[in-house]
């Protein structure tokens, strides 16, 4: 019988010690001979050097362990939100997920973010309170914060041991153990725990939670909850059986508490993985698989993260193709792929995100939100927006080549990063040059150091700039436009309407829909679309705004390029200057730190235009939430340290647009 397979994911809010509970991990599976730590730079999974700098995750790094004859493919998502995209991504690849959440910030922006995208998901998520091995930290009231902001009743199922003001092990409720370090650092069972008749505070805790287990658990198994109320004694195997049910409930998430630091709780953890979890889905006959991310290495070049459909031997392989083990940026080639299974894919084409491959080589894009298809699977999906139109750029930057013989490498690499990340947009410009469209400034400084270290691109970047939103204020037209190419000519006539909300509407007249062939509408549809990228003042993008394409006429043979030129040019002739307005991005900054620093941390905010709405703290520690200009706010992570000598922790997240 074939090994089951667990596909999860690890998430978190920045430094909730996500990518440190990774290492412990595979350091308990046998992975690796000992945990790299994030702050020295060596965690296993953060490979790239803009990760070992700055000390967080960029990409979702993937890991292969193996845990009690249970295969798992391990993907260590970021937590910075400028990275949202590639935990988006991760999502698509997994049935399960591990949601850390930090006892000393308790349930935070990211946290509540993080949540959100795994219920939308659909990815069952099993919580992990972090950094108990400081006793000033409360497991109670993280437990009480998650069920308050999360809206799920955490059931726990371990709970930490201290001695002397130190973490000492872990009461594993559903085993009734106590688990210790061995002389190599790895969580073992006490055998002599407890002694014989021994009656302590510990034993009582774990009678009191495992009694806690069966409650909730009886909600999920008649057998259980007849025990229960008989006031008979529930054995583990059928508490296990139970609670099997009750990690699937949108109501309950099972909970574990531990340091990832000391490497506490991590063993039943990772047990509760392979025991509450779902295995790899089945698959349609003939897929081989499909693209869930791509990546880029300086020498090896593009490779597609890949899930395979389908057990195949190499013989079997479609000609061309070549699967690998990823583990960080190592590639170890295998000889046959399983179904369910993850690996590092090299195909004899460029590949897309979302990509369905079948078994003969042959290729089909995936009608779902997320694969960025033009319709949906499933007709309930159809509203939902696909990854890359949930994120919003909000900075440009202009950057051009340092000499002309480099442009068309250059243009090929910003194509090639913009296709790895969904949430990253170029716009090339008739002058020569490129704007970059990014979330945030992180995300354009590791860009701009990967354009450099991976593609040998030697560019000039401007100053980042907002990128604001620009609305129409009024209808405006029709006008008419014609555009002549030698024998070809493009007619267009075109009028434009304000809409509700950011979205754009495009209505062809019945004569054109009927009379054009699809490649002529495409090529309308997406010629306007882009204009409204360009926006009218060089602001921002061009939002909710509908045109209506009232007469459009070609001659035969007429190339894109001239349709693009045509619709372009007759936007410029029906939205002038003076009938947009500006609306620029306003951020919620949440931010804590020491009482001592909480009036210059105040002050510096509203000396950026920012508006304090919340106050809050436990007379150690400060927090407030605030709604700042994004334009105000650059350069915000030096000020803040600067001014709180590095103690503040901060987070941001788009709130709205506001009439500039």
């Amino acid at each position: 019988m074939l090994q089951p397979i667990r596909n999860i994911a690890i998430l978190a809010h920045v430094d909730a010690g996500k990518t440190t509970l990774s290492e412990r991990i595979l350091f308990e599976a046998g992975e690796v001979r000992r945990p790299g730590k994030v702050e020295e730079g060596l965690a296993t999974m953060d490979y790239l050097p803009e990760e070992k700098d700055r000390g967080i995750t960029i990409e979702s790094g993937v890991a292969h362990f193996e845990w009690k004859n249970t295969w798992f493919n391990f993907i260590d998502t970021p937590g910075h939100v400028d990275f949202g995209a590639e935990v988006d991504t991760a999502l698509t690849a997994v049935e399960g997920a591990v949601l850390v959440v930090s006892a000393a910030s308790g349930v935070e922006t990211q946290t509540v973010a993080a949540f959100r995208k795994l219920r939308e998901a659909g990815v069952r998520t099993i919580l992990f309170v972090n950094k108990l091995d400081n006793p000033d930290y409360s497991l109670d009231e993280t437990l009480i914060n998650i069920e308050e902001v999360l809206g799920v009743r955490p059931v726990l199922m371990t709970l930490p041991e201290y001695s002397g003001g130190k973490m000492t092990g872990v009461l594993d409720v559903l085993s009734r153990s106590r688990l210790v370090h061995s002389a190599s650092g790895e969580e073992v069972v006490d055998d002599s725990w407890p002694q014989a008749g021994e009656v302590s505070g510990s034993t009582a805790k774990l009678d009191k939670h495992y009694a806690e287990a069966v409650e909730f658990a009886s909600n999920f198994d008649d057998e259980v909850l007849g025990l229960a109320l008989e006031g008979k004694a529930v054995p583990p195997k059928m508490l296990l059986r139970a609670l099997k049910d009750l990690a699937k409930s949108a109501d309950y998430a099972l909970c574990y508490a531990g340091s990832a630091m000391d490497g506490f709780g991590v063993r039943s953890l990772v047990t509760a993985l392979s025991f509450f979890l779902p295995d790899a889905p089945e698959f349609a006959e003939g897929e081989l698989g499909q693209v869930i991310r791509l990546r880029h290495f300086k020498g090896v070049g593009e490779i597609s993260l890949f899930r395979s459909h389908a057990d195949m031997e190499r013989k079997e392989w479609p000609a061309g193709f070549e699967f690998s083990r990823l583990k960080a940026n190592l590639l170890q080639p295998v000889d046959e792929i399983r179904s369910g299974d993850i690996y590092a894919m090299r195909s004899p084409f460029e590949t897309e995100l979302g990509q369905i491959i079948y078994s003969d080589g042959s290729v089909t894009l995936r009608l779902s939100p997320d694969a960025g298809g033009d319709g949906a699977a499933d007709p309930a999906d159809a509203a939902r927006p696909s990854i890359r139109d949930r994120y919003q750029p909000l900075l440009q930057t202009r950057i051009e080549c340092l000499g002309s013989e480099d442009y068309l490498h250059v243009e090929k690499s910003l194509n090639t990063l913009s296709r790895m990340d969904p949430s990253f947009r170029v716009q090339k410009d008739d002058g020569g040059f490129w704007y970059l469209h990014t979330v945030g400034e992180v995300q354009l400084d590791v860009l701009l150091a990967r354009l450099k270290r991976e593609f040998g691109c030697e560019v000039r970047a401007g100053a980042p700039e907002v990128r604001w939103q620009e609305r129409l204020c009024h209808a405006v037209g029709p006008v008419e436009n014609t555009f002549q190419l030698g024998p070809h000519k493009i007619s267009i006539k075109l009028s434009a309407t304000p809409l509700e909300g950011d979205a754009h509407d495009i209505r062809l007249s019945a004569e054109f829909l009927e009379a054009a062939p699809r490649e002529i509408l495409a090529g309308v549809r997406s010629a306007l679309l882009e204009s409204t990228e360009v926006g009218v003042l060089g602001k921002g993008a061009l939002v909710g705004v509908r045109f209506e394409v009232h007469e459009f006429t070609w001659t035969e043979g007429a190339l894109p390029p001239m349709i693009k030129k045509a619709c372009a040019d007759a936007v410029v002739k029906l939205i002038k200057p003076a009938d947009v307005q500006l609306y620029e991005p306003i951020m919620e900054l949440s931010l804590e730190c020491p009482v001592n620093f909480a009036g210059l941390v105040t002050g510096d905010i509203q000396s950026r235009d920012g508006k304090v709405k919340e106050i809050g703290g436990d007379g150690r520690t400060h927090f407030l939430k605030a709604d700042v200009p994004l334009r105000n706010i650059f350069g915000y992570a030096t000020g803040v340290r600067s001014i709180s000598k590095g103690t503040a922790l901060y987070s941001m997240k788009l709130l709205g647009y506001r009439p500039a």
